[in-house]
């Protein structure tokens, strides 16, 4: 694997089995995250989405499994007492809650909430595109969190639309507010794909991971208009140029410290409810 495409990949996916189209029952999630974790492709896996109301039933099949060290990202609605019980939670020293997620709160309630979570624990606050970005991001800029955002789902108008998705990006990186996608990036390309694996599923167009993660960085650094943002997240393979110390769209160009940054700073990862469909649409692509 190219170093630059390692830079851009590194721990990107959040394994999210638990969730639709998958809907996998804890312990084959579990399975498969550890599967997922002794492959060759591993160092794309990030951390195992769970919501807060299954820990303890993860924390009881846990003996079963010999992965040494868990990183999870827990799901919470925003309720004081699910920030209690996250700061009070003892699993086990193999266990590291990671991340926090929340689902959509008003611009005051994220502010209540923040100010009561852990240290040391990224935390992601979900904002609806059909939202004023404005309130969110200064609040999110006030208490250094980070926003997360639905790029798919289990219905077709789940799905952004490219306006509204490269729109978004723009103004986090404006705001130099970090960001993670869930949900729809299950291929590195845009195309037309069916919502599930159902027979009769209508299929809709999907946003590609590569695209999504190559525009973050070049917005992070300011190396890409608005227009050709809207051309970026709907180019295909024969528009980017991955070497071994850079990746380049058309003419824009990003050297891996570069790509880094980006990373650390700015696109931190998508949630999949698959791990081995982005890895093999990737490896296929780049063969």
């Amino acid at each position: 694997m190219l170093a630059s495409l390692k830079a851009l990949l590194t721990s990107v996916v959040d394994y999210a089995g638990l969730f639709p189209p998958a809907k996998l029952d804890l312990r084959q999630a579990m399975e498969n995250y550890v599967q997922d974790s002794a492959s060759p492709y591993a160092w794309m896996l990030s951390r195992f989405v769970i919501p807060i109301s299954r820990l303890s039933e993860f924390a009881e099949l846990l003996s079963a499994f010999s992965l040494k060290h868990w990183s999870l990202s827990v799901i919470l609605s925003g309720l004081e007492s699910e920030i209690e019980q996250v700061q009070s939670l003892h699993i086990g020293n193999k266990v590291a809650i990671a991340a926090l997620e929340f689902s959509a709160l008003s611009p005051p309630e994220i502010e209540r909430v923040s100010s009561a979570l852990p240290t040391g624990v990224e935390a992601f606050f979900e904002i609806p595109f059909s939202s004023d970005l404005k309130p969110y991001l200064k609040v999110l800029r006030h208490t250094g969190a980070a926003a997360k955002i639905r790029t798919g789902g289990a219905t077709i108008n789940a799905f952004p639309s490219v306006t509204q998705l490269s729109q978004c990006i723009f103004s986090f990186a404006e705001a130099q507010v970090p960001f993670k996608a869930t949900a729809g990036l299950h291929h590195p390309l845009p195309a037309q794909y069916p919502l599930t694996s159902e027979p009769d599923s209508p299929a809709t167009l999907m946003h590609g991971f590569l695209n999504v993660a190559t525009l973050a960085a070049l917005a992070y650094w300011q190396k890409v208009t608005p227009t050709e943002a809207l051309e970026l997240l709907q180019a295909s393979s024969n528009t980017f140029q991955f070497k071994q110390d850079s990746i380049c769209w058309r003419d824009r160009c990003l050297d891996i410290l570069e790509i880094e940054a980006a990373r650390q700073h700015f696109f931190r990862s998508f949630g999949s409810c698959s791990f081995q469909e982005p890895v093999n649409d990737l490896k296929h692509v780049l063969n």
